[in-house]
């Protein structure tokens, strides 16, 4: 892609003083990790590298630190503690960069974390025409009138567009707007703002990827809808020792050892679901330092493993066990791993492969002094 003209000059203002709990999130969503970082950081980097200065961010009054946390290491920003309502919060940011030279201000909702430059070049370039440009999108829906749960006619939209921010505004124009507001405190948007003081509002394309974070599945759709990890483990074959394998017991001579029950089957579909979702393996979750964890059944670190998939936000596609041994034969329990395995993860049979084969008699496992497991999990986004 070829790099953009530089864009003139502007400061920008970035809300997030908000508590944003619809989001599901211990912590206010602005402050919340999407893709990897802080939601507020995501729009104050895009604004910054399309050269904001400065970029003022209004913060709760209690989350000084978490909005410090979330901006480190990031220059020409200011914080400033936000009001009761949106419109005082912007309006104390204002206030504090009239003291700066600035003839443009985008407003912009940190809760819109993927800002396309592309936007900000079109706000800007309408405001050598209008005190003021919003970005807004096309209604592509039919709408109804509601009375009390019923139709009670339709809405053109044709007429109609949805907002979204950043907001853009001649500096003097805006600020002056929201010294003389007078109408409800609770005014969510500086359009209207700008509007009620006589100023012209510019409509400019917006951009789908402006998507706002609102409530928890929001979030979710951070995340990649498939994910794949795999899986290895090798025990000792050993006398006086139960062959538990694939989550069933098998009659054999040797059994394999290990601190647990050792069924390397499972072992190696343990840690190929837990690298699906970055969360270690098998050790860091069942140290065999820890006696607790002794003679302990498979099944219980299969079962945790799919309760984390499920926590993350992931269920499971399908898996792919391969045992790698001269002995026992599997062919003759594949259904019943396959049976059990699916039990222990919640899906249909279907979903499980149990494959075998041999190492034409090399290494340890033709040797027949270990067995050896090799999984694929896939997991979907739910």
């Amino acid at each position: 892609m070829l790099d953009m003209p530089p864009l003139p000059s502007f400061a920008a203002v970035v809300v997030a003083a908000g508590k944003g709990l619809r989001a599901g999130q211990s912590t206010p969503k602005q402050f919340a990790n999407w893709r990897g970082k802080p939601v507020v950081r995501h729009s104050v980097e895009a604004l910054l590298g399309a050269g904001a200065s400065p970029v003022v961010v209004a913060i709760p009054d209690d989350d000084d630190e978490a909005a410090r946390l979330a901006l480190a290491g990031l220059d020409g920003i200011e914080l400033v503690t936000g009001g009761e309502t949106r419109q005082a919060s912007v309006a104390k940011a204002l206030e504090q960069l009239s003291a700066s030279s600035c003839q443009n201000v985008l407003i912009h909702d940190a809760a819109r974390p993927n800002l396309p430059r592309e936007v900000i070049a079109r706000l800007l370039a309408a405001l050598a025409d209008h005190p003021g440009a919003i970005p807004v999108l096309p209604v592509v829906d039919s709408l109804a009138l509601d009375h009390d749960g019923l139709m009670a006619g339709a809405a053109d939209r044709e007429s109609l567009r949805r907002v979204q921010t950043p907001q853009a505004f001649r500096f003097t124009d805006i600020l002056a707007a929201h010294r003389r507001w007078s109408g409800d405190p609770s005014a969510g948007d500086d359009a209207q703002v700008l509007r009620a003081a006589g100023g012209a509002v510019a409509l400019v394309a917006g951009d789908e990827k402006l998507a706002k974070l609102t409530y928890a599945e929001d979030f979710m759709t951070a995340l990649p809808p498939i994910r794949t990890g795999m899986g290895y483990d090798v025990h000792r074959l050993a006398a006086g020792e139960e062959l538990w394998l694939g989550g069933i017991r098998i009659e054999h001579d040797l059994g394999l050892a290990g601190h647990s029950d050792a069924d390397v089957g499972l072992h190696a579909l343990v840690d190929a679901i837990l690298g699906a979702i970055g969360a270690g393996d098998i050790g860091s979750h069942f140290p065999p330092s820890d006696s607790q964890w002794k003679g302990a059944s498979s099944d219980r670190f299969l079962t945790h493993a799919a309760s984390l998939a499920r926590e993350a936000g992931y269920g499971i596609g399908n898996v792919d066990l391969t045992l790698i041994c001269e002995a026992p034969k599997i062919g003759p329990h594949r259904d019943a791993m396959r049976a059990r395995i699916a039990e222990l993860l919640g899906v249909d049979i279907t979903l499980v492969s149990v494959k075998a084969t041999t190492t034409e008699r090399l290494g340890f496992a033709g040797r027949g002094e270990g067995i050896a497991a090799q999984a694929i999990a896939t997991l979907i986004r739910e």
